[in-house]
């Protein structure tokens, strides 16, 4: 026994005197591991205790108390209330009257906006967060956090930073039974059957993750929603979630089916100009509040995909959303209505791409003044790459909300590394031209009247929350984004990677490299030069560029490559489709020609001969082909990347990422090979130098199923 005692010890002394500790990720980018050297004595001298407002709240004390988690951790003992060198004072100017006295220019930060700044107080050098609002203190404790974590200089500090949206919210797609669809890292957070009466700590955690990044709202349910979200008992469910999620800032919404006034209301009709209809979404909008006074409001789902809608009575979107927006406005609230909208179609001509534009564009004006649209930000899917949607900037007198998908249904879902904030970023700086040159997306966003931006969720039940340690840096990049649309997708990864593993230039560099490659690397051995929605339909796992036998045109992805024996991409020129003129006319000039239209769009825009000369000289089947094998090569990069910060990382986390490029370079050599086996059968060109023929023939790929693939 003492012998078992001994090893015990000596096992835990050893755990304890090395630099890397073992982690399962479930602490996210809020690991508050202990500070050593120079970063250690200055964070020393700038937190030796801590002196709140002393008119407290639930916001305030969940700051406080956060800053009090995060500086005990990374100094390694208690931080008190003691007042001397180095305090950090934190208040409103009501709340704290050292505050008030300072007259700091807390005027332009709103009530989410806070301001960090070395002041002198009775001779001492303090650091102030302060802010008009608690909520602003609240994001102003992770920030300050977030310096101490990154190893910033913490001299010398004048930050002021407010949202630049003010909706910044998760969609999560996550169903009552607890299945998420199109979910890759687990079932669903929220275990309904125990709610109301267990309210599971991490909730509590998930809260503080989102407050960290600035995240302010929370859909629930799946858009593909359930009428039963809205009963009695359900609210009362969501009532317990709202209380946990209040201290943190943030005001759960719920996705709205339809038609709920007819299954759950015994209503014969959900007519939007149905008075009893209007009526019944007004009781139940009363019934909500009355629950949850600071309930966010409704998102929906509508006439898209099977789901209800008002045009099954010849109504308009706009009605849809109007008789929404008029039961939860006296109340404050809003309506989220998604513009994703594609119905059946009795031509295999019509582009599906030009939907949202054609079904909204017209409504422009029509909605009510609580009402935000919700556009995603291609026009067709959360492709690897695409357009930016032209709805996004053409309804000037609508407010619009971009909608992102953190969740990677077309990027590999929960295993592969790609780091998405590059394509939020290239997405947020896209200009639509709008209101000339320079209106950008993000722009766009910030000029709205309600402005806002939504993220599909990626979060599930497994332990670290998103299905691997890279998928949270997804996460982690929307909420920034989401609070700034013009920050930088690199610094975003710095800061994520400093805080998730260390600080230490020598990991974040290669690692942030590797990070900021990644994304590009997916849409190489994915869907290069415009290819979209060539994904296997239905679980969208794994490439089926071959399938054509559904009943509507547009779920077959030859609908979306069209190659044949002349070459391969979707004519959206005036020759073809004319998707182009639904953008502005000094992008729609660009995209008329194939040799002024970005090669990263070009089979999007154009259908090319085999034989095109690239920008490149080589012609557009060696140049898909060597993009295919560039994308390969990436993974292989990344995999020598990964290896060589091996010493930085506890070998859980490495281990488990270690396992999962692995699985990325063999569904990347899957990806190539079986798109060159299909589109060869086109083109009869040969493979260029440094490109293999594919492993197997092409009716092996052709023939793989995967009934039981995640999120299906």
């Amino acid at each position: 026994m003492r012998i078992s005692r001994l090893l015990l010890m000596l096992c835990a002394a050893i755990g304890l005197a090395s630099p890397v500790f073992a982690d399962d990720g479930y602490d996210l980018w809020l690991r508050y591991r202990p500070l050593r050297g120079a970063a250690l004595t200055q964070a020393e001298a700038h937190a030796s205790g801590i002196v709140a407002g002393d008119q407290p709240s639930a916001t305030l004390a969940a700051a406080t108390g956060e800053l009090r988690r995060g500086l005990s951790g990374l100094l390694g003992h208690p931080v008190g209330s003691s007042e001397g060198n180095g305090t950090i004072l934190i208040g409103t100017p009501r709340s704290l009257p050292a505050i008030a006295q300072l007259r700091l220019p807390l005027g332009n930060l709103g009530s989410e906006g806070y301001l960090i700044r070395s002041v002198t107080v009775a001779g001492r050098p303090v650091t102030v967060i302060a802010a008009n609002d608690d909520r602003g203190l609240l994001y102003g404790s992770f920030a300050l956090l977030r310096l101490f974590q990154t190893g910033a200089s913490l001299d010398r500090l004048d930050i002021a930073s407010a949202p630049k949206l003010m909706l910044r919210v998760l969609n999560h797609w996550d169903n009552l039974d607890g299945h998420i669809e199109r979910g890759y890292a687990g079932n669903s957070l929220w275990d309904w059957w125990k709610l109301p009466n267990y309210e599971d700590p991490r909730y509590t955690d998930y809260a503080r993750a989102n407050a960290s990044i600035g995240i302010n709202g929370t859909v629930l349910n799946n858009v593909n929603a359930a009428a039963a979200s809205l009963t009695p008992d359900y609210i009362a469910k969501t009532k317990a979630l709202a209380d946990v999620f209040r201290p943190w800032g943030i005001k759960v919404y719920l996705s709205a089916r339809f038609t709920a006034p007819m299954e759950i209301g015994c209503l014969k009709t959900a007519d939007p100009l149905d008075p009893a209809v209007a009526a019944w979404w007004k009781a139940k909008a009363d019934e909500i509040y009355q629950a949850i006074p600071d309930f966010g409001g409704f998102l929906v789902k509508a006439n898209s995909e099977g789901q209800p809608g008002p045009q099954d009575y010849g109504r308009t979107h706009a009605d849809g959303a109007n008789v929404l927006a008029d039961a939860v406005r006296p109340h404050g609230g809003i309506v989220m209505y998604r513009a994703f909208v594609y119905a059946a179609q009795d031509s295999h001509t019509v582009d599906r791409t030009k939907q949202a534009y054609e079904s909204f564009k017209p409504l422009d004006g029509q909605f009510a003044q609580n009402v935000i649209v919700q556009v995603k930000n291609g026009p067709l899917d959360f492709q690897p790459r695409e357009p930016v949607s032209p709805l996004i900037g053409a309804m000037p007198k609508t407010p619009l909300m971009l909608e992102l998908q953190i969740t990677k249904e077309y990027l590999g879902q929960a295993t592969h590394a790609a780091y998405l904030g590059p394509l939020f970023e290239e997405v947020l700086r896209w200009d639509t031209f709008a209101k000339g040159r320079g209106t950008t997306v993000a722009k766009v966003l910030e000029g709205e009247r309600i402005s806002g931006i939504a993220g599909v969720a990626n979060i599930g039940n497994d332990r670290d929350w998103s299905g691997s340690t890279f998928n949270q840096a997804d996460w982690y990049a929307f909420g920034r984004l989401a609070w700034d649309p013009e920050a930088s997708a690199q610094r975003i990864a710095e800061e994520w990677a400093a805080m998730t593993f260390t600080s230490d230039p020598a990991f974040v560099k290669p690692i942030v490299q590797m990070m900021m490659a990644s994304r590009e690397a997916a849409v190489n051995y994915m869907t290069p030069l415009g290819l979209a929605h060539i994904m296997a339909t239905g679980h969208h796992y794994g490439p089926g560029p071959w399938v054509n036998n559904l009943a509507r045109a547009e779920w077959n992805p030859v609908h979306y490559h069209q190659a044949d024996a002349i070459g391969i991409g979707v004519d959206r020129t005036a020759r073809g489709t004319d998707a182009i003129s639904q953008y502005a006319p000094q992008i729609a000039k660009v995209l008329a020609n194939p040799k002024t239209t970005p090669d990263s769009l070009l089979l999007w825009f154009h259908h090319v001969p085999w034989d095109y000369r690239m920008k490149s000289g080589r012609t557009l089947w060696d140049e898909l082909a060597l993009h295919y094998q560039a994308g390969v090569d990436q993974v292989v990069a990344m995999q020598r990347q990964w290896q060589a910060v091996k010493p930085f990382v506890d070998q859980q986390r490495f281990e488990k990422t270690e396992a999962f490029l692995a699985i990325q370079l063999h569904e990347a050599e899957w990806w190539r090979d079986a798109c060159l086996a299909y589109f060869q059968t086109f083109s009869k060109r040969p493979l260029p130098a440094g490109v293999p023929a594919p492993a197997h023939p092409l009716s092996y790929y052709e023939a793989l199923e995967f009934p039981y693939a995640p999120g299906h």
